[in-house]
C-alpha cells in the first residue's frame, strides 16, 4: 500500500482521502470517529457525574488494530513530567501505527482553556479575564505561546476557546466565558483561536450554541431562548470566531434549546454550521454528550439511536471514549438502521483533517529529545502582562489606593494566602491536581499575601484568615478584627474556590442560586467596615458579585477575575501604585444579589421603571473601570448625518493622559436603536479601541461605522438593516457616554447573508 494514492502528498487531501475511505472496512472507518481516554478514573471522587456509565469497557491492543480516531487528555488526567508525558504519547502513536492496516495516527487534544491543563504548564488568568483586558492582540500572542507548548508536546488539537456569551451570572462556567456582549466575546475570541491556530494547533469553539443561557442558571439545563436571542446574542461569537477567527473545529453543546438538543440538531450542525456558514471542519461532542442523548434527553432509546441521531446532525467524533461510535454503530450499519454513508461524511471530514496535519504522511511529533519546559520565562511574562491589563479597580472614591509604602496593612481574608485563589476550574492545579496533594502544584503561584509583603518592603503587614471560602465558621472573626483594628488599612481578599461539580463556589457545576459572597465572607466583611479602619476589598473571583450592601462604605475595590499564576504580583502591583489599573468590567456587576438573571443587553422593558419596584440597575456598568490617570475626550464636531442603508460613516475622538502618569484608557463604541420593527437592546457594543499613553500624550482613533452593524434578526427570521434613526455613542462604559452622534439610515431595507461584515474597522493615529 505504499505506492498508494492516498500516500502521494502531492495529490489533493480529497483525492487521498476519497481513495482510502474506498480500501476500509466498516470497523476501520468508524474507529477514526472516537476517541479513547486511556488512564481516566472511573471510581472516585475526581469523576464527573454519569462518566462510570458513560464509559466502555475494552481491550487497548485489540481496538487500535481497526485506527484510532482520537487520544483525550494524555496530560490532562494526571500529574505527568512533560518530557515523560511526550514520550508516552508518542510510543502510544507508535503503537497505534504499528496495529493498523494504514499507519495512521490518532488526533491527541488537551484543554486549553486559561493555559494548557498539564502539570507544571503556565496557567494563565481565565477568559473572563481576558475580556476584562479589552486587548484581543495580547490574548492571541498568550494563545500563540499555548499553540506552541501543545504542539512540542505532540499535541493536535486544543479543546478551547468558550464563546458562550453570560446571561446568568450564577451560571457556575462563567468563569470560562469572555463576557456578557457578543461582540466582545467574539473579537477576543477570534484572536485567541488565531493564535492557537497560527501555532499548528486545531481549535475548537465551545459549547456550539446555547449552553450559557439555561434555565436558571442551572448547568445542563433546558435553553428557552428565543429565535432572535439565539441569532443575534448567541451565534455571533461563533460566526465571528470561524470567519475572523479561522477556527478548524466545533463543538457541540449539551443543552436542549426549545425541546432539541444541540447534539441532534441537524439545523444547527449542519444546515446553519456547515451549509449557511460554509464550514469544513469536524465537529465534535462535548464528553459523553453523545451518550447524554440516549441518558439525559431520552431523545434515543440506546447507544446506536443516539449514534444515528447525532452523526445525522453532523456530529464527526465521539470524544472521551467509544459508547456509542464503536460497537453499537457497526451493528446498526450491518442491520441496515443507520446509512453508511453518515459514517463516511463523518470519517471523510476526520481524514481530510488529519490530512491537514500530515497525520497521514507520518508527521505526529516524535519522542522529544530534549527538556520540555511548559512554563517558560516569556510565558510568564505574558502572564503577568495579562493579569496585570486584566485588573479592574471598582472605585476608589478617598483616593486610599495606591497604599503607601510603609503604612501597617492588615490582611484578611480566605483568599489571602491560598495560591489556588488564583486559578479557574480547567487550571491544572485546581482540575487535576487537588486529587493528587501528594504531588508538588509544579509551578510557582505567589499569594496575595506573599506578593504584597515582597511589593511593600518597609509595610507592616499582618494576617488573618477569618474564615473559610464557603464554610459557616465565624470564629475567626474575633482575630480579623483585631488585625483590622491595628492596621493603617484593611486589604480584605475575599472571593472564590474553583472546582468541579459542587467541589468549589465557581466552577463547572458549580452554580448558585444568588450573587451573595459564598459562606459568610459577606459577614467577615461588615464586621471589617464596623472597625472604622479603610477596607480595601480584593476579589478574586469567576463571577461578578452583589457589592450594593457595601457602596459607599469602602476605602475601594478592586476586582480580578481568577488573574493566574502572575495573579499575585499583579494585584499587588494595582495596590501598591506600580501598575496603573486597566482593565474594564467583562460583566456588569449588580446592587443586590437577587433579581437575575441580567446583562447590560436589555431592551427597554427589561431596564429600571416605575411598573416594578425591583431595580435591575448594575452598581458598576459593562465596560466600567477606574485608572490613577486621568483622560480628556475630544470628539470630531459631526451634526445630522444620513447615510445609506449600504454606506458607512467615521466617527472619530482624540483621547489625551491628562494625568502625571502613564495608563490606558479602553474608548468603547456602542449602538442605541431608537426605533426598530422588533424590540431592540437599549445599548450594544460594536467597537473598542485600548490605548496606551503616556503623560500628557494622544492618540486620534477613528472607528468606521458600517450599517451591516445596525443589524438584526427581524420577525420573519432575516437578518435586516432597517431605515431610520440610530446614535452611535462614544463611551467609557456602557453608561458613562462621553460623545453621541446621530444619523439616519436612508434608502431600502437591505436583507443581509453570510457575507455581512461583522467588525467595525479601527484606526488609530500616530500620537498627536
Amino acid at each position: 500500500m505504499t505506492t498508494a494514492p492516498w500516500r502521494d502528498p502531492a495529490l489533493p487531501a480529497a483525492a487521498r482521502v476519497d481513495d482510502l475511505l474506498a480500501r476500509m472496512t466498516l470497523e476501520e472507518k468508524t474507529a477514526q470517529l472516537y476517541g479513547v481516554w486511556v488512564g481516566a478514573d472511573t471510581d472516585g471522587d475526581g469523576v464527573a457525574p454519569l462518566q462510570r456509565e458513560m464509559t466502555s469497557e475494552y481491550d487497548w491492543d485489540e481496538l487500535i488494530t481497526q485506527g484510532l480516531g482520537q487520544l483525550t487528555r494524555s496530560f490532562g488526567t494526571a500529574p505527568v513530567d512533560p518530557e515523560l508525558g511526550a514520550q508516552a504519547l508518542a510510543r502510544a502513536q507508535r503503537r497505534i501505527v504499528a496495529a493498523g492496516r494504514f499507519g495512521i495516527p490518532a488526533v491527541a487534544h488537551e484543554e486549553c482553556l486559561a493555559g494548557f491543563t498539564a502539570w507544571g504548564a503556565t496557567a494563565y488568568p481565565v477568559p473572563l479575564a481576558w475580556g476584562a483586558s479589552f486587548d484581543p492582540a495580547l490574548v492571541e500572542e498568550m494563545a500563540r505561546h499555548i499553540g506552541a507548548d501543545l504542539r512540542a508536546t505532540g499535541v493536535h488539537q486544543g479543546l478551547a476557546p468558550v464563546l458562550d456569551v453570560v446571561r446568568d451570572p450564577r451560571w457556575g462556567r462563567v468563569e470560562e466565558t469572555i463576557g456578557e456582549d457578543p461582540y466582545l466575546v467574539g473579537t477576543i475570541g477570534a484572536a485567541y483561536v488565531r493564535g492557537l491556530e497560527s501555532a499548528g494547533v486545531v481549535a475548537t469553539l465551545k459549547h456550539f450554541a446555547g449552553y450559557a443561557s439555561s434555565v436558571g442558571a442551572r448547568n445542563l439545563a433546558p435553553v428557552r431562548a428565543g429565535v432572535r436571542e439565539f441569532a443575534d446574542v448567541t451565534l455571533p461569537p461563533f460566526e465571528m470566531a470561524l470567519r475572523e477567527g479561522g477556527a478548524r473545529s466545533v463543538m457541540a453543546a449539551y443543552n436542549e434549546t426549545d425541546g432539541v438538543p444541540a447534539s441532534a440538531d441537524p439545523a444547527l450542525l449542519t444546515q446553519l454550521l456547515r451549509e449557511d456558514w460554509q464550514f469544513t471542519g469536524t465537529v465534535v461532542a462535548d464528553y459523553f454528550g453523545i451518550g447524554f442523548l440516549e441518558t439525559l434527553h431520552r431523545v434515543a432509546g440506546s447507544p446506536a439511536e443516539a449514534a444515528r441521531a447525532a452523526l445525522a446532525a453532523g456530529i464527526d467524533v465521539e470524544l472521551p471514549t467509544l459508547k456509542c461510535y464503536g460497537k453499537p454503530l457497526v451493528e446498526a450499519v450491518r442491520a441496515g438502521d443507520v446509512p453508511e454513508s453518515l459514517v463516511e461524511r463523518a470519517a471523510r471530514r476526520v481524514l481530510l483533517q488529519k490530512c491537514e496535519l500530515g497525520l497521514l504522511d507520518g508527521d505526529w511529533a516524535p519522542e522529544p529529545t530534549g527538556r520540555i519546559d511548559l512554563d517558560s520565562a516569556a510565558n510568564r511574562a505574558l502572564a503577568r502582562q495579562l493579569a496585570e491589563e486584566s485588573v479592574v479597580l471598582l472605585d476608589n472614591p478617598d483616593g486610599v489606593l495606591p497604599l503607601p509604602p510603609d503604612a501597617r496593612i492588615a490582611v484578611v481574608g480566605p483568599r489571602a494566602a491560598d495560591a489556588l485563589a488564583m486559578l479557574g476550574c480547567y487550571s491544572f492545579p485546581s482540575h487535576v491536581g487537588v486529587h493528587h496533594p501528594e504531588v508538588p502544584m509544579g509551578i510557582e503561584i505567589p499569594t496575595v499575601l506573599e506578593s504584597l509583603r515582597a511589593e511593600l518592603p518597609d509595610a507592616k503587614v499582618t494576617f488573618a484568615e477569618g474564615c473559610d471560602v464557603s464554610g459557616p465558621d465565624t470564629t475567626g472573626f474575633e482575630e480579623a478584627v483585631a488585625r483590622a483594628s491595628e492596621a493603617d488599612v484593611c486589604v480584605a481578599v475575599l472571593g472564590d474556590r474553583a472546582g468541579l461539580f459542587g467541589r468549589g463556589t465557581s466552577g463547572e457545576g458549580c452554580d448558585v442560586a444568588d450573587l451573595q459572597l459564598p459562606g459568610v465572607q459577606a459577614d467577615l466583611l461588615d464586621a471589617l467596615v464596623s472597625t472604622g479602619v479603610p477596607v480595601v476589598l480584593v476579589l478574586l473571583t469567576g463571577r461578578p458579585y452583589a457589592l450594593g450592601r457595601w457602596h459607599g462604605r469602602l476605602g475601594a475595590v478592586v476586582q480580578a477575575f481568577f488573574p493566574g499564576e502572575e495573579g499575585g504580583p499583579a494585584v499587588t502591583g494595582v495596590l501598591s501604585g506600580r501598575v496603573n489599573p486597566s482593565g474594564r468590567l467583562p460583566v456588569s456587576v449588580p446592587h443586590m444579589p437577587g433579581g437575575q438573571p441580567w446583562t447590560y443587553l436589555q431592551p427597554p422593558l427589561g431596564l429600571a421603571d416605575e411598573v416594578s419596584s425591583l431595580d435591575p440597575t448594575p452598581l458598576y456598568a459593562f465596560g466600567h473601570g477606574r485608572s490613577y490617570t486621568t483622560f480628556a475626550w475630544e470628539p470630531a464636531e459631526s451634526g445630522e448625518l444620513e447615510i445609506g442603508t449600504d454606506g458607512s460613516h467615521d466617527l472619530t475622538v482624540t483621547v489625551r493622559n491628562t494625568g502625571d502618569r502613564a495608563g490606558a484608557e479602553i474608548v468603547q463604541l456602542y449602538l442605541h436603536d431608537p426605533v426598530a420593527s422588533v424590540t431592540r437592546p437599549d445599548v450594544r457594543l460594536i467597537a473598542y479601541q485600548r490605548l496606551e499613553l503616556a503623560p500628557g500624550e494622544a492618540s486620534r482613533v477613528t472607528f468606521r461605522f458600517h450599517a451591516d452593524l445596525s443589524a438584526f434578526t427581524d420577525r420573519s427570521g432575516r437578518r435586516v438593516v432597517e431605515p431610520g434613526a440610530l446614535e452611535l455613542r462614544l463611551a467609557a462604559s456602557s453608561a458613562d457616554v462621553r460623545h453621541t452622534a446621530r444619523l439616519t439610515l436612508r434608502g431600502p431595507e437591505r436583507v443581509l447573508g453570510t457575507d455581512r461584515r461583522l467588525l467595525c474597522e479601527t484606526e488609530v493615529r500616530a500620537r498627536v
